[in-house]
């Protein structure tokens, strides 16, 4: 079956056979197909429903997953529920189906099979250096449930909003929005997946970013459905897989290598994080975390390196700080390690640097 052949009445007749026993709502009574993506056995599918009904619904979706994955040629089915206000026929257009973020030119998804990688540290660094090249660019936390972006570039104050338009917080050269600049740090995320599906919609379609050469987001750990939401729903230019050497850890990095891949997202690279540690009274280096072996990973799986970034206090007391480290201290080994990735990078994706542009 491809998609092709694969047509909405058929998910709609699936998505009836499951209902709530108490209300008797289904998914196919209270949804909307928004889109439905087959591709190598996976079916991404898309469902708008009605905010109050987004609890029930919510619940429904792994029964309606398996019953989908019974169709010829279904191996994996995701739903992603999107809880908006249904918008008339007669007000919608061309545009409702144009990708968000079409004003940005290069999209960079900053990836990690699991958490506590460095990946969002990678991100700001990233961000701020491709900012110090003369590069516009903006840097989005999609980690709903962690964010830590404002805390790592120091931003305390809220952003505005202009005009129905959050207005990102413009700091060390980048245009930067995260959750967790509109929330207090001790408030938990206890929200339920149309919640966080929302948000990120939110973020990707009410930020006012203006033109950007780059917009880096940086995605929560995992393969779930924000990573899908994204990915279906701007036109990502490729995804950075960050890992740590450590066998444990590039095994999820093979997950988040085979998602983008089957969404036809081209991995740009691998980075590999706390790489080794190095002994600020002796100078001896140990592989805390094993030795190379997301190198030996992006040998394997045929995608480049692009470098390896060492186990250093200053990365943490930057980050603490709100200080990138390409600013707070520019000579330091750490801040080398960053700017070879950062080069490498605007080198292999041909972006004009401030200084290209201005002769």
């Amino acid at each position: 079956m491809t998609q092709n052949t694969l047509s909405s009445d058929d998910i709609l007749a699936v998505l009836a056979t499951v209902s709530d026993p108490v209300t008797g709502v289904s998914l196919a009574s209270e949804g909307q197909i928004q889109s439905y993506v087959l591709k190598d056995g996976l079916l991404t599918l898309t469902l708008t429903i009605p905010r109050e009904q987004a609890e029930i619904l919510s619940s429904l979706c792994p029964s309606a997953s398996r019953q989908l994955e019974t169709l010829f040629g279904i191996q994996k089915a995701n739903i992603i529920l999107t809880a908006h206000r249904k918008t008339p026929l007669h007000v919608q257009s061309k545009a409702s189906s144009l990708p968000l973020l079409s004003h940005v030119k290069t999209i960079i998804a900053i990836a990690s099979g699991k958490g506590g990688v460095g990946k969002s540290t990678t991100a700001v660094h990233l961000a701020v250096g491709f900012g110090l090249a003369g590069l516009k660019t903006g840097l989005m936390d999609a980690d709903i449930y962690g964010p830590s972006l404002h805390r790592m570039l120091g931003i305390q104050n809220k952003p505005k909003v202009i005009e129905g338009k959050i207005q990102p917080i413009n700091k060390w050269g980048i245009k930067a929005i995260s959750l967790g600049m509109m929330i207090h740090e001790k408030d938990a995320m206890i929200w339920r997946g149309p919640m966080v599906m929302g948000a990120i919609n939110q973020l990707l379609r009410d930020v006012d970013w203006g033109m950007l050469d780059v917009l880096f987001i940086d995605l929560p750990p995992g393969t779930g459905d924000a990573q899908l939401s994204i990915i279906q729903k701007t036109h990502l230019t490729g995804a950075i897989i960050v890992s740590t050497p450590q066998d444990i850890a590039l095994i999820d990095v093979r997950r988040a290598v085979s998602l983008f891949e089957k969404a036809s997202i081209p991995i740009i690279g691998l980075i590999e994080n706390m790489s080794y540690f190095c002994c600020p009274h002796c100078g001896n280096k140990t592989d805390i975390f094993g030795y190379t072996g997301a190198r030996q990973e992006a040998e394997a799986i045929g995608v480049p390196f692009l470098g390896e970034i060492p186990l250093f206090a200053d990365i943490r007391t930057s980050g603490d700080k709100g200080i990138p480290l390409l600013l707070d201290t520019p000579h330091s080994e750490s801040t080398r390690s960053w700017q070879h990735i950062i080069c490498t990078l605007i080198q292999s994706l041909r972006l004009p640097t401030h200084n290209e542009t201005s002769h």
